[in-house]
């Protein structure tokens, strides 16, 4: 499972940005790697309607608050953004910086 969501996180990388994606995400746990996956596939299912968004964001509500290590996982996750060269503060990340 580990090296399947190294697979999906590097393809989702600008093609520049690759071999520096995958460097930062091998040193990553396989928990931190979901967590990167589940938030990357909460930003492409809020393209796709408000009643997915709604939900998306009531378990975004649900895994903060049930995280003990949220802070360093949000760190983790812009450090990714920016090494892979997507933008390092989507719409999800700016709204919950509130």
């Amino acid at each position: 499972m580990r090296s399947a969501l190294v697979a999906a996180l590097v393809g989702r990388a600008d093609s520049r940005s690759r071999v520096r994606a995958r460097r930062f995400l091998v040193g990553l746990s396989s928990d931190e790697l979901q967590f990167m996956a589940e938030f990357l596939g909460a930003c492409i299912l809020e393209s796709a309607g408000p009643q997915v968004s709604d939900f998306q964001q009531g378990r975004w509500r649900m895994v903060k608050n049930g995280s003990e290590h949220w802070e360093l996982k949000m760190i983790l996750l812009q450090e990714y953004l920016c090494c892979s060269g997507l933008d390092p503060a989507p719409r999800a990340l700016k709204s919950d910086a509130r």
